[in-house]
C-alpha cells in the first residue's frame, strides 16, 4: 500500500511567513526594540503555557471563549497566553524579590486568541509590549505614551492619532447615573462603538442600564471633542467636577506638550478598553490614512493587576503594539518592505573550476563586513541573475582565476573590474551606507 500524501495546510487564522514578510517583520521588531531600550526598558520572557487559573482569574466571559485551553498529559488545566500583560503580572508577583522597582520591561512575542479571523486580525500574532510597574507617577503614564509614539515613528508611522481617556472619570460619571454596578457591561459595550456602531451600542446600553435616558447620557458623554481643554471641561461637568482622574489627564497632556508630541493625542471619552483590569489612563491608536483597520497600539494603567497573585499592591502601566495588524495596515498603505534577503552581494558561479576561488572571495568579503553568498553551481547566467533579483540583491560579483573581482550593480548594470577584496568591499559598503 502506497503512503498516503497528507495535504499541506495550516489551521484557520494561522499563517506561514515567507522570507520577504519575515524579513520585514524582523526589521520592524529591531527598530521597535531599539526605541524601547532607549527608554530604559529591559527584556523578559514568559512561557507560552500557563495554568488556566493564572490567565483567566481576572477576565470576562469573552476572553474565556477566546483562550486556547486544554488538559495536558499530566491532567493539568492549562491555556496558551492570550496577551503578555497577565503573564507579566504573574511574573512580577513571583519574582518581586529579584526585581528593582520601578521595573521597566519589554516583551515581544507571540500570543494566541481563538477569535474570528479577519483583515489584520489572526489567531496567532505578535505583540510588542512595554510596562512599568512599581510606580503610580504620571511620569510613567506619559513615558509609555512617548515611547509608543517614538516606536511607531521609528518604523515610518507618523500620521497617527493616539486617543486617551481615564477609566476613573468614566466610573465617576456612571456612579452619578446610579449604574456603577453595571460598569463592566457598559465598558465592554462602549469599547465596541467603533466596530458595531451607535445603534447597537445604544441597544446594549439600554439593556445594561434598564434606562433609555441613562443610555442616551452615556452616549453623549463619550462623544469626543477636537480640543483637549474643551473635551476635559465637558468631561468634568458631566462627572461631578475635577478629580484625581481628570487632573492626571491634564498632567499627562502637559508632559506630552513638553515632549513636543501633543498634536498626535486626542482626549476621547469613548476609549474604555474592555478588559476590566484597567483602572486609570487608557489609550488606543489609529492610523490617519487607514482608521478602518482599528487600533494598532493600545494599553493603560492597571493599578493592582499583580494583586491577583500577591497581597502587595504593585501599580503598573503599559502599552502594546499589535505587530501583525500594523503590518497588514502598512501593506494596504503600500509602505511594507520588499526585501527578499539580507544580502549585499551574490558571487556568481561562471565555471566549476572557480568554486574554490569563489569561496576564498566570499570569506574575504565577509571578513570586511559584506553580507554575501555564493551561487553553488555554474548554471546559465540568466538563472543566477533571476535568483539575485528575487532576493533583492543589489551587487553581483564575478571572480577570475587570478582572484581578482568584478563588481556589478545589478540595477544600473555598471561594472568595475580588477578589484581586490578590500576595494570591492568598499564599493559595496559605500552603496549600503547611502
Amino acid at each position: 500500500m502506497e503512503n498516503q500524501i497528507i495535504q499541506p495546510r495550516v489551521l484557520k487564522g494561522f499563517r506561514d511567513a515567507l522570507p520577504q514578510e519575515q524579513i520585514f517583520r524582523s526589521g520592524l521588531i529591531e527598530k521597535i526594540t531599539g526605541v524601547y531600550r532607549s527608554y530604559g526598558f529591559v527584556p523578559i520572557d514568559t512561557p507560552v503555557l500557563e495554568y488556566t487559573e493564572i490567565l483567566l482569574r481576572k477576565s470576562n466571559g469573552e476572553t474565556e471563549k477566546q483562550v486556547f485551553r486544554f488538559e495536558d498529559n499530566g491532567g493539568r488545566d492549562v491555556a496558551m497566553r492570550f496577551d503578555l500583560t497577565v503573564p507579566f503580572a504573574r511574573f512580577t508577583a513571583e519574582h518581586k524579590a529579584e526585581l528593582a522597582f520601578p521595573f521597566k520591561r519589554y516583551h515581544i512575542a507571540k500570543v494566541w486568541r481563538g477569535e474570528k479571523p479577519q483583515a489584520g486580525r489572526y489567531r496567532e500574532f505578535v505583540q510588542c509590549d512595554i510596562d512599568t510597574v512599581g510606580s503610580d507617577s504620571a511620569v510613567c503614564d506619559a513615558e509609555i505614551l512617548c515611547a509608543m509614539k517614538a516606536a511607531l515613528a521609528s518604523i515610518g508611522i507618523e500620521k497617527i492619532k493616539i486617543h486617551i481617556n481615564h477609566r476613573g472619570a468614566f466610573n465617576r460619571f456612571l456612579a452619578g447615573l446610579g449604574v456603577q454596578d453595571k460598569s463592566e457591561d457598559i465598558l465592554r459595550s462602549v469599547d465596541k462603538l467603533a466596530k458595531v456602531g451607535t445603534d447597537t451600542v445604544m441597544a446594549e446600553l439600554e439593556e445594561a442600564t434598564k434606562s433609555s435616558d441613562a443610555a442616551k447620557k452615556i452616549l453623549d458623554y463619550i462623544q469626543p471633542s477636537a480640543n483637549f481643554e474643551e473635551a476635559i471641561g465637558k468631561m468634568e461637568s458631566l462627572c461631578g467636577g475635577a478629580g484625581d482622574d481628570t487632573n492626571r489627564l491634564r498632567q499627562v497632556y502637559q508632559m506630552l506638550e513638553a515632549a513636543g508630541i501633543a498634536q498626535s493625542f486626542v482626549l476621547d471619552p469613548s476609549i474604555t478598553r474592555g478588559l476590566d483590569y484597567y483602572t486609570g489612563l487608557v489609550y488606543e491608536s489609529f492610523l490617519d490614512d487607514l482608521p478602518s483597520i482599528g487600533s494598532v497600539c493600545s494599553g493603560g494603567r492597571y493599578d493592582n493587576l499583580a494583586g491577583l497573585y500577591t497581597k502587595e499592591r504593585i501599580p503598573g502601566v503599559g502599552g502594546s503594539i499589535g505587530l501583525d495588524r500594523l503590518m497588514a495596515a502598512m501593506e494596504q498603505l503600500g509602505i511594507a518592505g520588499k526585501k527578499g534577503s539580507y544580502l549585499d552581494a551574490e558571487i556568481f558561479c561562471q565555471d566549476e573550476s572557480l568554486l574554490i576561488e569563489n569561496q576564498k572571495a566570499a570569506a574575504a568579503l565577509r571578513s570586511l563586513g559584506v553580507k554575501v553568498e555564493v551561487f553553488p553551481e555554474a548554471k546559465k547566467m540568466n538563472q543566477q541573475y533571476a535568483l539575485a533579483e528575487a532576493k533583492s540583491v543589489l551587487w553581483g560579483v564575478f571572480v577570475s582565476a587570478d582572484g581578482k573581482l568584478s563588481v556589478k550593480n545589478l540595477k544600473t548594470r555598471e561594472q568595475t573590474d580588477g578589484l581586490d577584496a578590500a576595494s570591492a568591499a568598499a564599493v559595496i559598503l559605500k552603496a549600503r551606507s547611502n
